[in-house]
């Protein structure tokens, strides 16, 4: 296998567009073979390149994995940075039912390749790659907070903050990949509305 200080960054617009269609094929080809059995081989025919093209740009299929990652978190801060200023305007249970509802609609794009990978993700994908998200989401928190002072009242917000925000995300992916689930989608985006909004109301009204 070609060694890394062989691959080089995509400059030209035609070089782009390669590495683009290698990332494309690797959601595919992870959908269709799963982590072990996707190769870089696999990976190459479905992009429509020679392996010897593909390895000019990632030295491995993990290399592969990382761009991966690394588009699906652009993905997921373009969806929610540009709604911050109308999302910080809503109350608790719309809030929470508009993030989810977006974030499944997202997994769900092009037959599901993004949900098929965020399945997988936790295996090999380095977590300080879920940085840019953490600070996405803790900043909506901050901002939302500000937007409503009452919430300054709650106790151990940060913490309690990445506990909903993160078993959420878990949740919905625990639900959408289950091809039998117990309880409708509608359903479980009202329960986890209801957590996050009686956990508020609950302590508001304990401190008031």
């Amino acid at each position: 296998m070609p060694p890394s200080s062989r691959q080089r960054r995509p400059t030209q617009p035609r070089a782009k567009a390669t590495v683009r269609a290698i990332v494309e094929a690797g959601f595919i080809s992870l959908s269709r073979h799963g982590v072990e059995g996707t190769t870089t081989r696999h990976i190459a025919e479905i992009a429509g390149v020679s392996v010897g093209s593909l390895y000019e740009y990632f030295a491995n299929k993990e290399e592969i994995f990382d761009a991966m990652h690394q588009h699906v978190v652009a993905e997921v801060v373009e969806m929610v940075q540009p709604r911050i200023p109308e999302l910080v305007r809503m109350e608790i249970r719309p809030l929470v039912a508009e993030l989810l509802y977006r974030f499944r609609d997202l997994l769900e794009r092009d037959d599901g390749r993004y949900l098929r990978y965020m399945s997988y993700a936790a295996y090999f994908a380095p977590r300080n790659q879920l940085e840019p998200i953490n600070r996405l989401l803790m900043n909506l928190l901050v901002q939302y907070v500000m937007h409503h002072p009452d919430l300054t009242r709650l106790g151990n917000l940060p913490a309690m903050g990445f506990i909903m925000i993160n078993g959420g995300i878990f949740t919905v992916i625990r639900h959408l990949t289950d091809p039998h689930p117990t309880v409708a989608f509608d359903d479980l985006v009202r329960g986890l509305g209801d957590m996050v909004g009686y956990f508020v109301e609950g302590e508001l009204g304990r401190t008031s």
